[in-house]
């Protein structure tokens, strides 16, 4: 007889999908994602929240976006930021690095956690 062990690691994100944890700092779309959410939704009948979880988007920025689409203004968004300088942006890739690693070493965490646990009766060890 084959004994199974249910590795599945089921992680909950507050906020519908982007914590505070979990965003990234002056995260800058592209014109292509921002298309893609919005068609998600419209054409592919996804609920708002969805796909800020899919996305790791927050899902007012979402529906910010499925608006100005509704309005034939999404072309323009993301365009009214001032420029910054060589230091500014470099400043808010590596915030944005460190936004990625903390993300990446919760989750290690969280797996090391639940594997670290000890066996239930009727398991192999």
């Amino acid at each position: 007889m084959m004994l199974f062990v249910d590795t599945k690691v089921d992680v909950q994100y507050k906020n519908g999908g982007v914590g505070n944890m979990e965003r990234i700092p002056n995260a800058v779309y592209t014109k292509e994602l921002r298309k893609e959410a919005v068609r998600m939704i419209i054409e592919g009948g996804l609920k708002a929240p969805e796909v800020a979880r899919r996305l790791s988007i927050p899902k007012s920025t979402i529906t910010y976006w499925v608006r100005a689409a509704k309005e034939g203004t999404l072309a323009k968004v993301g365009n009214q930021g001032k420029p910054m300088s060589e230091e500014q942006r470099e400043v808010a890739r590596l915030k944005r690095e460190v936004a990625e690693l903390k993300m990446e070493r919760d989750f290690l965490k969280k797996a090391a956690a639940y594997f670290a646990k000890e066996p239930t009766s009727g398991t192999r060890s």
